[in-house]
């Protein structure tokens, strides 16, 4: 019998109830790892017993701990990147603890502050957690974050090894691991799982984060049991700052501003940070630390796109269905806000609260002409271009209004405990996210019998029109649309670890295990109003403004804004409903999906000399259930009638899965290290996908005396099954000295369930439908990866930067790039430093429309950023962003023939910034 959930939440507050009870373990030596100056921790420091061969790794705030020790005198090592080596004798004695602190000093004189302030203090700390982390990572710090103008969480993580991100306006949005499609990572802040604001998808739309809000950013590649599973391409930390993370009072604060030469508009930025700690009494230390951001960015864009694939008339001659062009004013602001508090006692036992808040408001106003072209009345030749296709043919004018925000809320709540021999960790978190979209207005002109004509000629196909195209008052008010739109995401888990040290055959052991229960509720609701009609033959010159400043060729007029807005408030009233398409629009739009995961895991890890093995074996239960709509728009001919049938649909799905685990690190010596490692992971079908709706379709009519039925259909698919993936890594790196890196490593992976779209009436199912479109499993496909990097920081100043992951996938992947590369190239002074960086992906898979594949283009994007420092806490900055204005550009099977193309322009940003340190 499976327990309730209500069972199992009993379970959890149970155990979570015993780790206030305090017992802390004797024969330990426990200290924390800092600067000469004791201003700064250490995280990631590798701390040894030389005589015992046992070691351990220190936290964000230095801390590190070895219990469970023999009686006797030892020779505690503590090394770490870009700093000497630290030696000192300590004893343990029977029942005792002993406490001391480790002070590090740089490697190279001429820098004393290396690993204390700056870039390469940054990059110090996130390799040395590379380094001695037993999986496969990459980890960027919020020092090295500051050195690039990356504005939130997704452009920050592109830099690393192996990451691209998915672009929104030209603004980083999805991040992707290893070319893999962002859907299938797992994201988590502050070890929250992170709900995702955005209807259907699982991806967590990064952008929402400011980068002022972040003290790391982690990613695990490769993860061990008591991480969740739900990481094919990988896993993704954000990591909010700590009070801990520095010692005593600190704060920042920026102030900035950016210029978008599209719009030729100035935006503002503002952030500040502030952390401190306060003895309460002579055992217990409170931290509190908190950060604000905030940023207004406007900027624009300018597309060409084209709907339902290029096809060749005659030779030479192509043509399309559509084309559209379309212009972008947009305003993005940001408000982001974390608050943590961490209370600490004299044993190095801790209990935290941490929080985010993030808000994203999205202002469009996007203006559109559409080329509706009809093939058969299609001719060689052109007004202005022999190459081309005219006809007579149909033009629409339309725009779209909205104001759009998506909100995250994170809250972790736990504690870590030495409870006599065993480590135990429990929290509790609760996020939720929305996407609210109020009072959405699309208005549509048309306009028929007009002169049109286009050449496929390169990603900007060629337009061309007759003078009537831009009179505006041969358009006639067509349709309007209203929709409020809304979306909520809300997760919410508990979970605990716990582990021990001991020797097992004198070697050093630990075993470790735990269970989680999460639950996550989406809800997508889509209202939407279709007006038709009564508009009293109103044409678009009503509206007529000056035209948009339009780099892509001759747009026409432009409509206002505020008088479309104004004149669809003081009409509607008079406008015509089609409730029919109303009904269909909104309730096939309309779901909710629910989702409990039960997970328990167990793992043990042994160290043999220079070996450090992992195995271990993770179980995922997964309860789903889903409610949405059949949707069914019955055209009857025959009776003259139409009418809408709907019906509520529910499904409820359960799935398991016992995923084992092998990880094995190898130190050939101290400054080579490699890493080998077999996992399982899964990742769950969108929800968009797995949703339960259903749009039919079902047209009855009579020809010559015989009654025809035609039925087609759009279905969302609630059996799909997760995606399935058997990984396989294998990684070698090099540490020279100083702090740098040199890495190599190879990855295979055998995902097996892919989610595809295709054409199902044929499967037994649909008997009678002419066409049913839904999202399948696709079988099984192979991607195998090379992985290189480098890091080099020179005495002269010079920072140098380079990585590349090259894949050989099948291309029914989406989103699937074959290389992924970052160059980066910088020079360091003592009162200035200069970057410029370079971020590539090569070209990937989209989807099919029709009989063509749609294919992203290859991206490489240059920026640059300079810092000078005016004193010891002050410093003004310069960024440049997209210096050569690279498109966004998708097409048809071959880059002549445009599917989408964008530009969204240069960024140049001036600030200035302060800090304490």
């Amino acid at each position: 019998m499976k327990p309730s959930n209500f069972s199992k939440s009993k379970v959890a507050l149970a155990m979570a109830s015993a780790l206030f009870i305090s017992n802390v373990c004797a024969n330990t030596i426990q200290g924390r790892v800092t600067s000469e100056a004791h201003d700064v921790y250490f995280q990631g420091a590798k701390i040894t017993i030389k005589e015992l061969k046992r070691s351990t790794v220190s936290n964000r705030d230095g801390v590190f701990k070895l219990t469970n020790l023999p009686q006797g005198d030892y020779t505690l090592v503590v090394d770490y990147l870009g700093a000497q080596t630290f030696a000192q004798t300590v004893r343990v004695s029977q029942g005792n603890i002993t406490t001391l602190e480790v002070a590090l000093s740089s490697q190279q004189q001429v820098l004393e502050d290396v690993i204390v302030v700056g870039h390469r203090a940054g990059q110090a700390g996130a390799l040395n957690r590379q380094k001695n982390a037993l999986g496969i990572t990459s980890i960027a710090s919020s020092d090295a974050i500051g050195q690039l103008p990356d504005q939130n969480a997704a452009q920050a993580l592109q830099r690393l090894p192996g990451l691209y991100i998915q672009r929104d306006q030209g603004e980083g949005r999805f991040v992707g691991i290893r070319g893999i499609d962002p859907n299938l990572n797992n994201v988590t802040i502050n070890g929250a799982n992170v709900p995702s604001p955005e209807a259907g998808v699982r991806s967590v739309a990064m952008d929402v984060i400011p980068s002022e809000l972040i003290q790391s950013l982690e990613v695990s590649k490769t993860v061990t049991p008591d991480m969740d599973a739900s990481a094919i391409g990988g896993s993704i930390e954000v990591k909010s700052l700590s009070a801990f993370d520095r010692a005593g009072q600190s704060y920042s604060a920026n102030i900035q501003t950016t210029y978008n030469n599209k719009v030729e508009k100035h935006s503002p930025k503002l952030s500040g940070s502030f952390s401190d700690t306060f003895k309460i009494d002579s055992a217990l230390e409170l931290g509190l630390a908190t950060a604000f951001s905030w940023s207004e960015r406007k900027f624009g864009s300018y597309n060409m796109e084209t709907d339902g694939g290029w096809q060749q008339v005659k030779k030479g001659v192509y043509s399309a269905e559509e084309i559209e062009q379309r212009h972008y004013k947009i305003i993005r602001e940001r408000t982001g806000a974390a608050l943590n508090l961490d209370l600490r006692d004299k044993n190095a036992n801790s209990y935290y609260l941490r929080s985010l808040f993030s808000e994203f408001s999205d202002d469009e106003y996007r203006q559109r002409n559409e080329y509706k072209l009809d093939k058969g009345e299609l001719v060689a030749g052109s007004l202005t271009h022999s190459s081309a296709l005219f006809g007579q043919a149909e033009m629409d004018r339309d725009t779209k209004d909205r104001y759009e925000t998506q909100k995250i809320t994170s809250f972790v709540l736990g504690t870590e405990q030495q409870l006599d021999e065993w480590f135990v960790e429990a929290s509790f978190d609760h996020s939720k996210s929305n996407e609210d979209e109020p009072n959405r207005l699309d208005v549509s002109f048309a306009g028929e019998d007009m002169l049109l004509g286009y050449a496929s000629l390169g990603q900007t196909p060629i337009l061309t029109r007759s003078i009537s195209s831009h009179q505006l008052e041969g358009f006639e008010l067509d349709e309007v649309v209203t929709e409020n739109n809304f979306s909520e995401d809300k997760a919410t888990s508990f979970k605990f670890d716990v582990s021990k040290d001991l020797v097992v055959a004198n070697y050093n052991t630990q075993i470790k295990f735990g269970a989680k229960y999460s639950k996550r509720e989406k809800y997508n609701q889509l209202t939407a109003l279709i007006y038709d009609g009564g508009f009293d033959d109103i044409s678009a010159s009503a509206f007529e403004q000056h035209p948009p400043q339009y780099s892509l060729g001759d747009f026409g007029p432009g409509l206002s804004r505020d008088a479309l807005r104004d004149y669809v408030a003081n009409n509607t009233r008079h406008f015509d409903i089609n409730v029919l398409e109303t009904d269909v629009e909104s309730l096939t739009g309309t779901y909710q999906s629910n989702e409990a995961i039960s997970a328990a895991y167990f793992m043990f890890t042994i160290d043999i000399d220079r070996w450090q093995i992992l195995s271990g074996l993770r179980y995922e239960s997964t309860d789903f259930d889903t409610t949405g709509n059949k949707v069914e728009l019955v055209e009857d001919q025959i009776s003259d009638i139409e009418r809408v049938d709907i019906n509520v649909w529910s499904v409820q799905k359960q799935y398991d899965h016992l995923m084992p685990n092998l990880t094995v690190r190898y130190e050939l010596q101290d400054q080579l290290v490699t890493r080998f490692a077999y996992t399982n992971t899964l990742a769950r079908p969108k929800f968009s996908d797995s949703a339960a709706y259903q749009l039919i379709e079902t047209e009855r009519s009579e020809s010559d005396g015989n009654v025809q039925l035609e039925r087609k259909a759009e279905v969302g698919n609630p059996y799909l099954d997760p995606y399935e993936s058997d990984n396989v890594d294998f990684s070698i790196e090099y540490y020279p000295s100083g702090i740098g890196v040199i890495s190599a490593g190879v990855f295979y992976k055998d995902i097996s369930n892919f989610n595809t779209t295709e054409q199902v009436q044929n499967n037994g199912n649909w008997s009678g439908y002419e066409e049913v479109v839904q999202v399948v499993n696709g079988g099984s496909a192979q991607m195998t990866g090379v992985e290189l990097a480098y890091i080099g920081n020179y005495s002269n100043g010079i920072v140098l930067s380079a990585n590349g992951t090259f894949i050989d996938a099948d291309e029914k992947l989406p989103s699937q790039s074959d290389t992924v590369a970052n160059l980066m190239v910088g020079y360091d002074a003592n009162t200035y430093s200069a970057r410029l960086s370079a971020s590539y992906k090569s070209k990937s898979f989209v989807f099919n429309e029709g009989d063509e594949r749609v294919y992203q283009d290859a991206h490489l994007q240059l920026d640059f950023s300079a810092k000078y420092q005016l004193s010891e806490q002050t410093q003004v900055y310069f960024n440049a962003t997209n210096l050569t204005d690279e498109p966004y550009y998708l097409y048809h099977g071959s880059r002549d023939y445009n599917y989408q193309y964008e530009t969204y322009g240069r960024s140049f940003e001036l600030g200035v910034s302060f800090n304490s340190l």
